[in-house]
């Protein structure tokens, strides 16, 4: 099978910590710790959990000077770049710099008056530190919602330039910018205006999508259309709960769209009345065994021998089910039958050996 590459929309590039976002990079995933920040074991111990599970960039809360002056505490015991999450006092912002925070996440229109923005502005741009814009459509200016008539793409994209505008007034250009709705539709029409209007790098995402069984299919279909167009350079898949659960789904929709290569994938079919064998449970098994191969190869768990594995051909390794047997194949090529029993174990052998290789 021929591999089709999607395209990427062009963006300047900037760094949080050692990580590029922008230019053309790997396409970054973030999440956001929901441990208190001034509870430094804790947060750590998140930090490390996402870190763990494939989380290039994490941020955190800022509510108050505690939390800010706690941040240096938790930066100097991980091995990610960190985001300090700030709202209305200016105050955090220069206390995040000083703790060596990598960027910040604030709105300079909230921070209060010209001389504080400048302030932060100063101090970041001497630390060559990133600020990310971050819309809501749950915090729109009240005029802009009376002059579009409610929450609309338009709307958000011009909160967002309100904000922009303030910066590079001060000789900023260091940012990236997000335009986030819980709606997928208004959410999609946001960034495809925001991507058609400046070249600054996107960070995507839907915005309180529920818990993982809803909002892992809001977020899979709103940021997917979106990558799969070109649009964005870094996103966060937003979920009530164990935040390790949002760069795991992340993952899996940069390893479908073919933009990162993360670890072993599994091809599975969906049974029919033809499959003899228990194939949800085999599944099952291989998908959680595969979780610890690191390399980027595909797996197939077939159910059916008469076109397993011609349909799968393109797995490097898998294997078909027959009547209490099955078949073990190398891209298409069957190797040997072996009783159902063992079909797992004689996939994992040949995965060792291929892994090997």
């Amino acid at each position: 099978m021929i591999s089709v590459k999607l395209p990427r929309k062009k963006t300047r590039q900037i760094h949080i910590g050692d990580i590029p976002i922008g230019g053309g990079a790997p396409i970054s995933v973030q999440s956001m710790t929901n441990t208190k920040t001034t509870d430094t074991e804790a947060t750590v111990s998140q930090i490390n959990a996402l870190a763990g599970a494939g989380c290039d960039i994490v941020r955190l809360a800022v509510p108050d000077m505690r939390a800010a002056e706690n941040l240096g505490n938790i930066i100097r015991r991980v091995n990610v770049p960190l985001v300090a999450d700030i709202h209305f006092d200016y105050r955090l912002a220069l206390e995040a710099i000083d703790q060596g925070i990598a960027s910040l996440r604030l709105n300079p229109g909230n921070i209060g008056s010209e001389d504080r923005v400048r302030k932060v502005v100063e101090k970041a741009k001497a630390h060559r530190i990133p600020i990310r814009i971050g819309v809501n459509a749950g915090s729109l200016d009240k005029v802009l919602l009376e002059k579009y008539g409610g929450v609309t793409p338009e709307a958000l994209v011009e909160s967002a330039m309100q904000h922009i505008r303030i910066l590079e007034s001060m000789d900023f250009y260091d940012m990236k910018i997000s335009l986030k709705a819980h709606d997928v539709p208004m959410t999609i029409a946001a960034y495809r205006l925001m991507s058609d209007t400046v070249d600054y790098p996107l960070h995507l995402g839907i915005t309180e999508a529920g818990t993982a069984n809803t909002g892992i299919i809001k977020s899979a279909v709103g940021i997917g259309a979106l990558l799969a167009e070109g649009i964005g350079d870094t996103f966060r898949i937003s979920l009530t709960g164990d935040p390790v659960t949002e760069v795991k789904v992340a993952r899996e929709i940069l390893k479908a769209l073919g933009l990162r290569a993360y670890g072993a994938t599994l091809v599975s079919c969906p049974t029919c009345g033809r499959t003899e064998i228990d194939l949800p449970a085999i599944a099952a098994q291989v998908e959680k065994k595969l979780s610890s191969v690191k390399k980027p190869i595909q797996v197939a768990v077939m159910g059916c021998v008469v076109n397993g594995p011609g349909e799968a051909r393109d797995a490097d390794v898998g294997i078909a089910g027959g009547k209490g047997v099955g078949l073990v194949f190398r891209k298409g090529e069957i190797i040997r039958k072996v009783p159902e029993g063992e079909l797992v174990d004689e996939l994992f052998k040949e995965i060792d050996q291929l892994l090997a290789e």
